[in-house]
């Protein structure tokens, strides 16, 4: 459902322009990431990572941007950010292209999104986004970021 949720947001429909969805991550890619961090992705965002692979765009009608970086890129981009130390248990999954990080927070299961911006300095910064990247990919074109604490 997840890549069907991308393949609408990338190519709205009534577009002209096409879409070449982008290259799905193999399981032994996913696995290795999965290995790094200690844990399980969610299973929705594992079929994104093998059907899709990645997306980054504006997204309408709320014309907010979102990325979800390629499975390859995930352990670079949490080591650069120094996430593992800062955020025990949280891996950046993509962002709004900008400061916000979006981040799988797994200290509780079943693991929620939420955004954190790149100077925050501890999980209390942390801005729910979803409960799922099913749900986040639902309620992302009419609804955007959510900048509400609690």
């Amino acid at each position: 459902m997840a890549e069907e949720l991308c393949l609408q947001l990338a190519c709205p429909a009534g577009s002209s322009r096409r879409y070449d969805p982008p290259m799905g991550a193999s399981e032994a890619q996913i696995t290795k990431v999965e290995r790094y961090f200690g844990v399980r992705f969610p299973d929705d965002y594992r079929r994104f990572l093998a059907t899709q692979g990645s997306m980054g765009q504006f997204v309408p009608p709320v014309g907010d941007y979102l990325a979800i970086y390629p499975v390859d890129q995930v352990i670079e981009i949490n080591q650069a950010g120094s996430i593992p130390e800062r955020f025990p248990q949280a891996v950046v999954i993509g962002g709004d292209g900008s400061r916000e990080l979006l981040v799988y927070d797994f200290r509780e299961a079943p693991p929620a999104l939420v955004l954190l911006d790149i100077s925050a300095e501890g999980w209390p910064a942390a801005l729910y986004q979803a409960p799922s990247l099913t749900a986040l990919l639902g309620q992302f074109p009419q609804r955007g970021w959510s900048f509400e604490q609690g």
